[in-house]
C-alpha cells in the first residue's frame, strides 16, 4: 500500500522511463542519467524492452539505478498485465487513466497502443513506494507510458524530447502530452520553437542542450598529419558515426563520395548498426566504392574515440526522412569536435546551432550531393582549413556545450519537490 500525504508519495525517487536500455546509440541518456545521479538524485530505471546490442559503454557500468523491464509484448507475461490491472481498479486514479487512454485508442487504434495500457498498468504496480516522479525519454511510446501510470497512480511526471519522437507524434497527442506533464526539456532551439507553438503547456517545454561529458571525451593527445589525398602514403581518413538509417542520409553521403575527383585518395570508415546497412553495402559496391568503403558495426565508447584519433575529418550528411524523422542536435558531431575534428554536416535541425558555417565546421542543404562533395573535397586537399576549423569547433563545445550546466538544470527539476503536474492534479482533486 502506498503512503501518501494528500495523494503524493513520501519519498524523493525518480522513475526513469526509457524505451530501450542500455543502448549504444543513446550515449547521452546513459551519460545525462549518470550525471543526474551524481548530483544525488535517486533513481529507478525502466525499460520497454530488453537490450539488444551485446556490447555496453563504460558509463553503462557506472550507472547504480536498478533497472527493470516491463513486459515488451503482453501476451508473454499476461499474468503481470493482469496484476496490474487487478491491482490499477481499485485505484483512485483508474478512472482517469482509463479515459485518457480509450481517448487516445480511438485515435490510434493500434496494437501499440494498447501495449503501452498494459505495460503502464505493470508499471503502476511494480513502481516502488519511493518512487514520487516518473520521467521519460521521448516523447512517443515512453511518455505514454509515463503518463498513463502517472495517473492512475496520482504523480507528476515529465518528458525528455528529441527528435524522431517529436516529428513523428501526431500533433494532437503531442499537445495533451505537454498540457499533462508537468514540465518537458529538449535539446535545440529548433525543437523548443517547434514544441512550444503547440498550444497549452508548450510554456513548459525548456530547451536544455545535452552537452559533451568533456571527462569522458578528453581533448586527444595527438598530432594529426598534414595529408591532403594526393598519393596513397597520403590518403585522408573520413569518418561518419551514426545510425544506419534513412535520417542519416548515408547514401547521400556514398553518392557524394562517388563525385569526388578520381585523383583523390580517401577512405571513410562507418561506425554504427542500423536496418539500412546491408542496402548501403549493396549501393557501395555499385557505385565502386567498396575497396574505400569500411563497415565496422556498433561499438562501445573506448573504440569509437580510437576511431575518432585515427581520422582526419568528420562528414554527417544528416536529412529529414520520409516520416518526418529528423536528427535534433546529433551528439556525435560534438564528440568529433572534442576531439579536434573538422566536420562536414547538413543544415538540418538544430546542427546550425553547434556549427558555425564557415568558423567551426562546413554545412551544406540537406540532400545537395554535389554541395557536399564540393565541402569534402574542399577539406581533403586543404589539411591547414580542417586544422584552424577542428581548432575552433574544439573551443565551441568545450565553452558553449557544457554537459554540466545541462545536467545541474535536470538534476534541480527531478527533484520531486519542485514538480507538480497539471492533469494529475485535476484528476486527483476532491470532488
Amino acid at each position: 500500500m502506498d503512503t501518501r500525504i494528500d495523494g503524493a508519495r513520501l519519498g524523493g525517487a525518480v522513475a526513469i522511463v526509457l524505451k530501450g536500455y542500455p543502448r549504444l546509440s543513446e550515449t547521452f541518456i546513459a551519460q545525462e542519467i549518470r550525471g543526474i545521479e551524481q548530483r544525488g538524485v535517486d533513481l529507478r530505471i525502466f525499460s520497454l524492452r530488453r537490450p539488444t546490442d551485446r556490447a555496453r559503454h563504460p558509463v553503462h557500468e557506472e550507472i547504480r539505478a536498478p533497472v527493470a523491464y516491463l513486459p515488451e509484448y503482453l501476451y508473454r507475461e499476461p499474468l503481470r498485465v493482469l496484476r496490474g490491472l487487478v491491482t490499477a481498479r481499485s485505484r483512485p486514479g483508474f478512472g482517469a487513466a482509463a479515459r485518457v487512454w480509450l481517448k487516445d485508442l480511438i485515435r490510434d487504434p493500434t496494437p501499440n497502443r494498447i501495449r503501452r495500457f498494459g505495460q503502464a498498468l505493470v508499471l503502476a504496480r511494480e513502481l516502488p513506494e519511493e518512487v514520487a516522479h516518473l520521467h521519460a525519454h521521448f516523447l512517443h511510446t515512453p511518455a505514454s507510458v509515463a503518463r498513463y501510470a502517472a495517473l492512475l497512480l496520482g504523480l507528476p511526471w515529465s518528458c525528455s524530447a528529441h527528435a524522431k519522437d517529436i516529428w513523428t507524434t501526431p500533433v494532437w497527442e503531442k499537445r495533451e502530452k505537454l498540457a499533462s506533464c508537468a514540465w518537458a526539456v529538449t535539446c535545440t532551439r529548433c525543437n523548443q520553437e517547434h514544441l512550444s507553438r503547440l498550444g497549452p503547456g508548450g510554456e513548459r517545454v525548456e530547451l536544455v542542450y545535452h552537452g559533451l561529458d568533456l571527462e569522458r571525451f578528453p581533448a586527444p593527445n595527438i598530432e594529426r598529419k598534414a595529408r591532403d589525398g594526393t598519393s596513397p602514403e597520403q590518403r585522408v581518413k573520413l569518418l561518419c558515426v551514426g545510425r544506419a538509417v534513412e535520417k542519416k542520409g548515408l547514401d547521400d553521403l556514398l553518392a557524394s563520395l562517388a563525385r569526388l575527383p578520381s585523383a583523390l585518395h580517401w577512405e571513410l570508415h562507418h561506425v554504427g548498426g542500423g536496418v539500412e546497412l546491408e542496402r548501403l553495402r549493396r549501393l557501395t559496391r555499385r557505385l565502386g566504392l567498396a575497396p574505400r568503403v569500411h563497415w565496422h558495426g556498433p561499438l562501445g565508447q573506448v573504440d569509437v574515440l580510437r576511431h575518432y584519433a585515427a581520422a582526419d575529418l568528420f562528414v554527417l550528411a544528416s536529412r529529414v526522412a520520409r516520416n518526418g524523422d529528423r536528427d535534433g542536435l546529433p551528439n556525435v558531431l560534438m564528440e568529433a569536435q572534442s576531439q579536434r575534428l573538422a566536420c562536414v554536416a547538413t543544415r538540418v535541425s538544430g546542427i546550425p546551432e553547434l556549427i558555425e558555417e564557415e568558423e567551426t565546421g562546413l554545412l551544406v542543404p540537406p540532400r545537395d550531393v554535389d554541395a557536399l562533395a564540393n565541402a569534402i573535397a574542399r577539406l581533403i586537399v586543404n589539411p591547414e582549413l580542417r586544422a584552424l576549423i577542428a581548432a575552433a569547433g574544439q573551443r565551441r563545445v568545450r565553452e558553449a556545450f557544457s554537459f554540466a550546466s545541462g545536467v545541474d538544470r535536470l538534476a534541480s527539476r527531478l527533484r520531486p519537490e519542485a514538480n507538480v503536474a497539471p492533469e494529475t492534479a485535476r484528476s486527483c482533486a476532491p470532488a
